[in-house]
């Protein structure tokens, strides 16, 4: 075995990204602390062609160096959007068709691996802080709360990590 180059990974370049066809799904961080984990973010979702990147509360944005480090280049090419306030955004997203999932660990939650995403449907997907996860409010607004199932001895996974598993997760299901 051989790894390839990266001119032979064809990948696209930036304007064939914001040509390309999405995945129905938007991703909003709430109140994320960590600039790394943001550009983890946006790298995922360059990888996987996420249609945007919500940006609320205190989750810093584009361009911040730390950003660009994890990002390597995707802020370029994924669209993201500020916003101040999550709840406003999650009326917005509704009122456009887009099913409001939570992802966290609450009552009635659906486990990822159980649940059954439709090509028909528009999803936004809602991450939450490192430390509190997703609000209270934000998960009370929902349209429903999906979770990670988790086997050992940790209650929580990395932001950027969570984002990376439910992105496949969903790709996998809406691309079969």
């Amino acid at each position: 075995m051989r790894k390839l180059k990266n001119e032979e990974l064809e990948r696209l370049d930036v304007e064939e990204f914001k040509q390309a066809t999405k995945t129905p799904l938007v991703i909003v961080l709430d109140n994320i602390r960590s600039l790394n984990n943001i550009g983890s973010v946006f790298r995922t979702a360059d990888a996987f062609l996420i249609e945007k990147i919500f940006l609320c509360g205190i989750t810093a944005t584009p361009p911040h160096k730390d950003i660009r480090k994890t990002a390597l280049g995707a802020t370029e090419s994924v669209a993201w959007e500020y916003k101040e306030k999550t709840i406003d955004l999650i009326n917005e997203l509704k009122t456009e068709g887009y099913d409001v999932l939570a992802i966290e660990q609450a009552e009635n939650a659906q486990l990822l691996n159980s649940f059954e995403a439709s090509s028909s449907k528009k999803y936004a997907l809602i991450f939450g802080n490192e430390v509190k996860g997703v609000s209270q409010e934000v998960v009370s607004q929902s349209d429903g709360v999906i979770e990670i199932p988790q086997y050992g001895t940790k209650h929580s996974l990395n932001i950027s990590v969570s984002v990376g598993i439910v992105i496949w997760d969903f790709w996998s299901k809406l691309n079969p």
